[in-house]
């Protein structure tokens, strides 16, 4: 039996809270020109390999193109929104009162590349498929869907075991595949046979491993769509591979690669001065975004008793000297990443106010000293490397803890010295890093001792929280769920394998995450995230590191790019050509 409808009119999107800020009958997403000139071609360069050209199955690398240009899902989602859906094969959606089913409308419209209609049928293949035989993250979803029916020629309802909010936005998310081009076929096995699918661009040329071309669809069904003006303007995209970054480099100055998203800061600021920067050929831009930092640093597992007292973790977090570390890696290109939802509105700042302050109070006595009061800023050194407060700092708060230094070492109540291990998978900045705060802790007298060791062993070893401490980072969206729980929350203190690698056991955070997952509404749930962030920065499970508040972009033109950054940062599918053979 299917549960209660909504009595609303189904809608032209749908927003994780609240309501959608584009209203039915939009022009075009709000970093997309709906007026770019339409042609031109683009070569991107990628480093690595590929020798399938299904993305959705564990078996072999597959090109990330196929996804986000050859395959289309019912909704598309805005990246100048936290979370929200526009109808791309569904022309609206419609929720229950209840939250425990979603219904999609097909557009009538929409078509695969064969000139197939998309019926229910297809989308109702797809979840089988995917659940059954696709990448494991498609089943963590699909498993949450009780029932799954055609409602009506071109309608499909899925029904929840329970309510849930998140749901369907990730299920009008999926990519929809055709069920004729499956017949006879194995999907869990790699394949380059060109797929049939319903997106912009089909596969036009293949040279395995080393080159894919993508050219667009002359019958492509869906171009005049809201969310697909100023999308997908060029009529040919390449993606060339590289074996390394530096052969990467190489194409992209002698102009065989078009278009290069930096990442090394210190190229950025002394390597693009050759002829074709100069002369006006290629040109550069930093792109502000407004995503979350998320948390990447060096990670105490507090397992370890080493690490269990906050005021020895806040003792090596005075310790470490951001600004001089980030001077000599980075040329202070970086920010300090200052909370787990920094950079959002969904950080914690200040003094907890209003409903964060009500969510955290029951839980007072759980919460380290000032974080209430907004007491948990980060230190700032001078940048020289030779300031010593904060390892003057550092010292007291060991000596509160109980330790102190005898001939040169720093020990316990006992003897026992202060020693630990940083655990690394790469020897390139996070070994970098780690040798430069194993020196400056050596002036306290602390043995730090670093281990590199390979991939499999480096993840046997996370899966059992086996080490002292790691370099680690949490990617956290500005629409956070239910993975909270799997990232923070306190089961994982003993059960293996999830992200919970610091072995946070602290109430609130249990607390705050039920909260979050519980909010009705779009203050309660901002609040709640506040107050998590709040408690997980005042606990100090992670010396922090740095995040860049800017994507750096460098182009060969005439390409170019709408002046509007959308919220999430960089988005290739909006750009165009200003070339001869680009048209309005």
């Amino acid at each position: 039996m299917l549960p209660m409808r909504s009595d609303a009119e189904p809608a032209h999107g749908i927003a994780f809270y609240g309501e959608p800020a584009l209203a039915e009958g939009f022009e075009s997403l709000p970093y997309a020109d709906p007026d770019a000139p339409q042609g031109g071609r683009i070569t991107y360069g990628e480093r690595g390999r590929f020798d399938s050209l299904n993305p959705y199955t564990t078996k072999g690398r597959a090109p990330w193109a196929i996804r986000t240009h050859v395959f289309e899902s019912l909704m598309a989602r805005s990246w100048d929104e936290p979370f929200t859906v526009y109808g791309l094969l569904a022309e609206s959606v419609d929720v229950a009162d209840d939250r425990r089913s979603v219904t999609f409308a097909l557009h009538p419209d929409a078509a695969f590349s064969n000139g197939a209609p998309v019926t229910p049928d297809d989308v109702i293949f797809t979840m089988e498929m995917l659940r059954d035989e696709g990448r494991p993250n498609f089943a963590t979803y699909y498993d949450k869907v009780s029932d799954v029916r055609a409602t009506g020629e071109r309608s499909i309802t899925f029904t929840f075991h329970e309510e849930e909010r998140e749901l369907p936005l990730l299920l009008g998310l999926m990519p929809i595949h055709a069920r004729s081009d499956w017949q006879d076929r194995e999907f869990a096995e790699t394949t380059l046979r060109p797929p049939v699918a319903s997106g912009p661009y089909a596969v036009a040329e293949v040279e395995v491993g080393d080159r894919l071309t993508l050219r667009k669809r002359d019958d492509y069904w869906g171009r005049d769509l809201p969310v697909n003006r100023g999308i997908h303007n060029l009529d040919e995209v390449t993606y060339l591979y590289f074996r390394d970054d530096n052969s990467l480099w190489e194409a992209f100055t002698a102009g065989v690669v078009d278009q290069r998203r930096e990442t090394n800061p210190k190229r950025w600021l002394d390597e693009y001065d050759f002829p074709a920067m100069r002369d006006g050929r290629i040109e550069r831009d930093e792109m502000v975004h407004g995503r979350a930092t998320g948390m990447e640093g060096l990670v105490f597992n507090t397992r370890n008793p080493l690490f269990a007292d906050r005021r020895v973790r806040e003792a090596l977090l005075q310790a470490f000297d951001f600004e001089w570390i980030n001077a000599t890696l980075n040329r202070s290109a970086y920010k300090r990443i200052e909370s787990y939802y920094a950079n959002s509105r969904l950080a914690a700042t200040g003094p907890a106010e209003g409903l964060e302050r009500d969510l955290l109070i029951p839980f007072a006595d759980d919460l380290p000293e000032g974080a209430l009061e907004g007491d948990f800023a980060l230190p700032v050194t001078d940048g020289t490397g030779r300031d010593r407060a904060p390892l003057r700092r550092a010292a007291r708060l060991l000596r509160d803890a109980g330790w102190r230094v005898v001939d040169g070492t720093l020990v316990d109540a006992d003897g026992a010295p202060f020693a630990f291990e940083i655990l690394l998978r790469n020897t390139g900045d996070d070994e970098k890093v780690a040798t430069i705060y194993a020196r400056t802790l050596e002036r306290l007298g602390i043995d730090v001792s670093l281990r590199v060791v390979e991939g499999a062993q480096y993840q046997t070893r996370l899966n059992t929280y086996d080490f002292d401490m790691i370099v680690r980072k949490w990617w956290l969206s500005l629409s956070p769920g239910g993975e909270q729980e799997f990232y923070f929350g306190s089961e994982g203190v003993t059960k293996e394998g999830t992200r919970n690698y610091m072995g946070a056991d602290n109430p609130a955070i249990d607390a705050m995450i039920e909260a979050m997952l519980d909010a009705e509404d779009e203050a309660s749930y901002v609040a709640a995230i506040r107050a998590l962030d709040r408690v997980l920065t005042a606990e100090r499970y992670v010396i922090p590191l740095w995040y860049e508040p800017v994507e750096r972009v460098a182009w060969w033109t005439p390409l170019d790019k709408p002046d509007r950054t959308a919220l999430y940062g960089y988005r290739p599918e909006v750009w165009y050509s200003m070339g001869e053979e680009a048209k309005k």
